[in-house]
């Protein structure tokens, strides 16, 4: 149901249905040790610490929980969110802290002994992913409510609201620079948000979004088919465009 993929590419965490984690090392293709065990139900979120010496996972439990990637086990009592279903978790850049989000449409901000900093309210509907400014200044969240949305981390205040899609935003990734934001949606559309202008760059792409080392977009779908695009070209796409019957993931994007 969810993966994470190590900072330093050679190891993926998996969560799948039965609440269990499991280790991956991709050089050799298989898995390392044992289960971790611990959520009483399906995984539905993942994310490794910046140092890579954690992983932090959320489940449809409730909780959040933090594993030692080096031995499988929790470093610390589980964070108990009270709210249900948790549908993404990201570590703040300096990794001492975490933000989770879920259906309620609230953002909420904890430390790493659990205790709730701040909660975040704004968006009209559940909210599926976020993801941090590098500084950690900022939070962005893509909601069913169809927007994207902007957040000053420290008081939550709202600071821009992007508005495009016909449908739930399921998945939102900054570029390394931070100058675009990608969103994927559950209208089968990719689109690309230029941060300066916060306004929509070219028209949306009808792909699955996927990047690790160059300007690159690929795009997956039920047909069976895989599509690798130039994002230089894909800024200027106009009409020439694919449509993928599926969910859409961005995984990472790097924008020239």
């Amino acid at each position: 149901m969810s993966l994470a993929v190590s900072p330093d590419q050679i190891k993926v965490i998996s969560g799948s249905g039965d609440g269990r984690l499991r280790l991956w090392n991709v050089e050799e293709g298989g898995v390392v040790g044992d289960p971790w065990e611990g959520h009483s139900a399906p995984v539905r979120c993942l994310d490794w610490s910046p140092n890579t010496r954690e992983v932090a996972s959320g489940s449809d439990d409730g909780a959040i929980r933090r594993w030692n990637p080096n031995t499988g086990r929790q470093i610390a009592p589980p964070i108990e969110t009270g709210h249900g279903w948790v549908y993404a978790i990201k570590y703040s850049p300096r990794g001492n802290k975490f933000a989770s989000c879920r259906s309620d449409g609230v953002i909420r901000v904890w430390s790493k002994d659990g205790k709730l900093l701040i909660e975040i309210k704004g968006h009209d509907s559940s909210v599926f992913s976020l993801c941090w400014s590098k500084d950690g200044a900022y939070i962005f969240c893509g909601s069913g409510d169809m927007t994207v949305r902007k957040w000053q981390s420290i008081d939550g205040k709202e600071l821009v609201v992007l508005c495009g899609h016909t449908n739930f935003i399921r998945y939102i990734s900054l570029s390394p620079n931070e100058r675009r934001l990608v969103s994927a949606s559950s209208d089968c559309s990719v689109r690309i948000w230029d941060l300066k202008t916060n306004q929509q760059v070219g028209d949306p792409l009808f792909s699955l979004a996927i990047s690790s080392d160059g300007p690159y977009i690929a795009s997956a779908g039920l047909d069976r088919k895989i599509y690798v695009w130039s994002l230089e070209a894909a800024l200027k796409q106009s009409s020439d465009e694919v449509r993928v019957h599926a969910y859409i993931a961005v995984v990472s994007i790097i924008a020239s």
